[in-house]
């Protein structure tokens, strides 16, 4: 597959900083990982019989005029759940590049297994972002066992297992945003986004997106009906040229994200900057 291509992004009204990457449906019946959506999109209300894939998903926003960043989470050592290989990810998203952005995942457990496939990704693919997923993948973003993994690509309460038994034994203190401040200190180069309000650590993470250049917060997984007025304020005021749309597409889609930032007090030219030149500026389109 060739080098990636962005879209033309004034053919988009916005662009979602945070979807999900599914594989079609029926591949999971020996790993629990069906169950697990099944079990998320009734948490989150979400409006799917199934996960849709990544074809869908680009015709969905092609049709809303949406660019989307698009990803999958490699947690197979944590959760047991299949990992989507990111080249079959590269390549279901390669034929839908008009509308979608690839970013892709590293469980950073891997260790130089790892970092070698994250410079290939780079270098060969022209891949232009990492998702991490600490809860997930078990891990503190500040262990120093993720750094090589991080020097490759330099050169919050999630929502996930809520409901479920014990969480599914996902624990949320991977999560705090403050562990992060570490990697932004050690890393003053690498664009960072928080992904998600941070509850219950909201505070902190509006504190490391003050404090670092390169720290941005993204805010998807919760409807912004439910944001917590000090969001809103930072939104509004220091923050605003940080902050950035994203659904958590498929469990929260982007008409119901919108619909409900539609109806918050937020600036008239604070908006666009939200839906999309934020996004742009740090995917350097």
């Amino acid at each position: 597959m060739p080098q990636l291509k962005l879209p033309n992004i004034e053919d988009v009204v916005a662009i979602d900083i945070h979807t999900h990457a599914e594989e079609p449906c029926g591949l999971h019946g020996d790993d629990g990982y069906d169950d697990f959506q099944a079990r998320m999109a009734e948490y989150f209300k979400a409006p799917h019989k199934h996960p849709p894939t990544v074809p869908e998903t680009a015709a969905y926003y092609r049709a809303k005029k949406i660019a989307a960043v698009i990803f999958p989470v490699d947690a197979e050592r944590e959760t047991g759940f299949r990992r989507y290989n990111n080249y079959e990810m590269l390549e279901a998203a390669s034929e839908n590049l008009d509308v979608l952005i690839p970013f892709v995942s590293i469980d950073p457990h891997k260790g130089k297994l790892g970092v070698r496939e994250a410079r290939k990704l780079i270098e060969e693919y022209g891949v232009r972002g990492f998702k991490f997923h600490p809860t997930m993948q078990g891990f503190y973003p500040n262990d120093h066992m993720a750094y090589s993994l991080y020097e490759a690509i330099n050169d919050g309460q999630t929502g996930v297992g809520s409901g479920m038994p014990g969480g599914m034994g996902m624990r949320l203190k991977y999560s705090n945003p403050m562990y992060v401040d570490d990697v932004a200190a050690d890393f003053p180069d690498l664009k960072i986004i928080l992904a998600h309000p941070s509850f219950p650590w909201q505070e902190e993470a509006l504190s490391v997106a003050t404090h670092k250049p390169h720290v941005y917060i993204d805010l998807s997984g919760w409807s912004p009906k439910y944001f917590p007025p000090i969001l809103v304020r930072y939104i509004n005021s220091i923050l605003q040229d940080k902050m950035l749309f994203g659904s958590d597409w498929p469990v929260i889609t982007p008409d119901r994200w919108l619909a409900d930032f539609a109806k918050l007090e937020i600036r008239d030219e604070v908006r666009p900057k939200v839906l999309k030149a934020n996004a742009r500026k740090i995917l350097g389109i």
